[in-house]
């Protein structure tokens, strides 16, 4: 078995770095790095350093050019207390070893500090195979400096083919590995494939969003269950389902994992499974946090997903959450109430028209607008029971 290393030991000093490229700003890096920041906090380390440098293209050696590593390798000198230095692209594995060679620090990228967070969080036997099917996935280009050494059961007898150099003998046993994750992920498919339709004829609805917006409060609020909710990155890993009954009409409600930008391609790929209970719901509820500065970068990151699952067309329900913050931050105290009301009132008209009617605002925390949410997704579950199944009269009122 292969000697994975940890991304992250937890309570370590790190430092982010960032790259400029060209269609880049410099404000849209910084936003990814307190993006990265946040990242690393769930993690359980402290950013204490940002660099960020403006490249047309990365460095093939050490993605950022020679004065910036030097800059940072002094930094970390005068510090003393660095423990990993966190790059928000992907490095490649040589790349990874000339810089953790000039700076003698631990070095990793975002895709592993979001694997490490995965890792982290899984708690079932399909999320954990999940988790480490993209760290293998991950690593197996990396291979070369990212394994400390080689750990076989059994003996070195019949391990090693004729010829076979050491990392060939990585490579060799990482492709087994990856092979038998995919079978036993496939096996677990097959079983949830078999979960889901033994629900039966109930109207599907799925809570999906980027990552920390409320979609587990909100789950909590609308389904009267407990479902783990924190205010950090990726709370939620392993797909709860609810039965949930509003005014007699039954239907079932889904908490999924959320999305961010720049998600590993390997990490989307084997979390397939998961999807599937956002590519099979019949209504989506994309929650967004209405409160974050960026908040419509992040709502255009989940649709661009959402439309890379195949999910773009299906009925949908924009809720905007964290209302109670939104006013707290974008109003000053002194501001008069009418004002605030006519800002408000623009706001919402403003994204009543861009979602052709199909959004709400509300409070998860505060359970503000609570009841016209659930109305909403009553009439919407109704609509739907009316077309896919007009036998059934009696959850129509």
């Amino acid at each position: 078995m292969i000697e994975k290393k940890q991304a992250l030991a937890g309570d370590e000093r790190a430092v982010l770095v960032g790259l400029v490229q060209k269609e880049q700003t410099e404000q849209q890096v910084n936003e990814y790095l307190d993006e990265l920041s946040f990242l690393a906090e769930t993690a359980g380390a402290t950013a204490v350093k940002r660099f960020t440098q403006k490249l047309q293209h990365p460095d093939s050696r050490t993605f950022v050019g020679k004065g910036k590593l030097e800059e940072i390798r002094q930094y970390i000198q005068r510090r003393g207390d660095i423990g990993i230095v966190v790059f928000d692209d992907e490095l490649t594995g040589s790349q990874i070893i000339n810089i953790e060679k000039e700076l003698g620090v631990k070095t990793i990228d975002r895709s592993d500090l979001i694997l490490d967070i995965f890792a982290r969080r899984a708690k079932t036997a399909q999320a954990k195979t999940q988790v480490e099917l993209a760290q293998y996935q991950y690593l197996l280009p990396r291979l070369k400096g990212m394994w400390k050494h080689l750990e076989r059961q059994g003996g070195g007898i019949g391990t090693r083919g004729p010829g076979e150099t050491e990392i060939e003998t990585d490579r060799r046993i990482v492709k087994d590995k990856i092979t038998l994750l995919r079978k036993r992920l496939s096996e677990i498919d097959k079983q949830s494939f078999t979960q889901r339709k033994e629900r039966g004829e109930f109207i599907r609805v799925a809570l999906v969003g980027y990552t920390n917006v409320g979609k587990s409060t909100l789950m909590n609020v609308l389904s009267k269950s407990e479902v783990f909710a924190e205010n950090k990155l990726f709370a939620t890993l392993d797909t709860t389902t609810r039965k949930v009954v509003f005014e007699q009409t039954p239907f079932l409600l889904s908490d999924t994992v959320g999305f961010i930008r720049k998600l590993p391609h390997h990490l989307v790929e084997s979390f397939k499974s998961t999807l599937d209970e956002v590519r099979e719901a019949d209504i989506l509820l994309h929650v967004v946090d209405i409160s974050h500065s960026h908040y419509e970068d992040q709502w255009n990151v989940v649709n661009k997903t959402l439309a890379e699952l195949g999910c773009a067309e299906k009925p949908t329900i924009t809720i905007f959450n964290k209302l109670d913050k939104y006013e707290q931050e974008a109003f000053d105290e002194w501001l008069e109430p009418e004002v605030k009301a006519d800002i408000l009132r623009e706001l919402k008209e403003r994204w009543q028209n861009e979602t052709k009617g199909n959004c709400v605002f509300v409070s998860a925390i505060e359970r503000t607008n609570i009841d016209g949410l659930r109305q909403t997704i009553l009439n919407k579950v109704r609509d739907m029971y009316r077309i896919r199944y007009p036998y059934k009269a009696e959850y129509f009122y």
